[in-house]
């Protein structure tokens, strides 16, 4: 089966040049000799990038292991190293961010477009029942997608459906040795005790991995459509000043359904991740009642100014006058004359259209 194929294909991707990330274990290994196979008669390119987190005492003898077997099958590799203090507290999700941007780069510097990962049904089952402990909505609980991007970059996980125990087939079938990633049992991660409790909850409730699997591909039909509706109400109902703040009508607010304002609210307050769901509705309820002196969320900061709620980057306002430079301002932009912009907003909207802090 051509799956490597097949998915690019579903999504019209058609790149000379693809990468896969390969750590050395069964799954990405696999994955970068298959895409290798399926995509060198049509004369595209596979590239591997082996990223050495430094985690380990073996990370770099494994990403050296996983360069020779790369020469062995004539694929071009790179070691990309994560250079730096390492953090004492919430390494997975740091390593996670940190292999990203590594890889990320590598390939925006080399005009790479798609990034394949190995992600399989066991990941999408753990990551169901991390989310489900965490208490996320239906978009965490939606798990891991086939397609996604990452500031430009398309990331794509063909083995998302496949049963990991494929892989170690495929590679004994070869005489190819992998990697066994201890950190994959350590009990002190959630991920850890998760994949310990799944041939438990099999055991005992008859849920398996498919099963879960099969739940998680129905959640994500009811999300997109829910997401094309949040859409709509983003482009009909948001308003965003330069880029960098946003606002929206708070009588519009309270018209909206509750799942709809959660939604919006997650939406505009989040960074890289999905902001914890219990924070996102104390958001909510606190906004559904005045009066509502502001809150924090996500890294920006919410404020109610004259029937409109603003979200702002949050920022130190270091006792920053702005009068003065507001009036010329709008003197510039007049549309912003009769507007209650609160302080904050001023500051994140003049740093953006200046560009630079001295100017405030």
């Amino acid at each position: 089966m051509q799956i490597v194929e097949e998915v690019l294909n579903r999504y019209h991707l058609d790149d000379a040049k693809i990468a896969v990330g390969v750590s050395g274990g069964a799954d990405s290994l696999a994955l970068v000799l298959q895409a290798a196979e399926e995509l060198s008669v049509f004369g595209r390119k596979v590239v591997a990038l082996t990223v050495d987190h430094g985690l380990r005492p073996t990370s770099q003898q494994e990403a050296e292991y996983v360069a020779g077997l790369m020469r062995r099958f004539g694929i071009e590799h790179h070691i990309l190293v994560w250079q730096g203090v390492k953090p004492q507290t919430g390494i997975e999700e740091a390593a996670r961010q940190a292999r990203y941007a590594l890889l990320g780069n590598w390939c925006r510097q080399n005009n790479v477009r798609v990034l394949l990962t190995a992600h399989h049904a066991k990941d999408q089952a753990e990551t169901f029942l991390m989310r489900l402990q965490r208490g996320s909505g239906l978009e965490g609980l939606c798990g891991i997608r086939e397609y996604s991007e990452r500031d430009g970059l398309i990331i794509l996980r063909p083995f998302l459906r496949q049963n990991p125990e494929d892989f170690r087939a495929y590679l004994q079938q070869r005489k190819i040795a992998y990697v066994e990633d201890e950190s994959n049992t350590d009990t002190a991660f959630l991920r850890g005790r998760v994949r310990q409790f799944l041939p438990q909850l099999h055991k005992y409730t008859g849920i398996d991995v498919a099963k879960i699997c099969k739940a998680v591909n129905n959640l994500q039909s009811a999300e997109d459509y829910i997401g094309q509706q949040l859409e709509n109400l983003l482009v009909q109902e948001v308003l965003w000043d330069f880029e960098t703040v946003c606002r929206f009508r708070h009588a519009s607010y309270l018209s909206w359904h509750n799942e709809m304002k959660f939604r919006v609210l997650a939406r505009l307050c989040r960074r890289n991740y999905i902001p914890r769901a219990e924070s996102v509705i104390q958001l909510a309820e606190a906004l559904n009642k005045l009066p509502f002196t502001g809150a924090t969320l996500g890294g920006r900061e919410i404020l109610l100014t004259d029937g409109w709620v603003w979200i702002v980057p949050e920022q130190k306002t270091k006792g920053q006058k702005t009068r003065k430079l507001w009036q010329d301002f709008v003197a510039v932009f007049p549309d912003y004359k009769e507007l209650k912009v609160p302080h904050k907003a001023k500051l994140a909207i003049m740093k953006k259209v200046w560009g630079k802090d001295d100017h405030i």
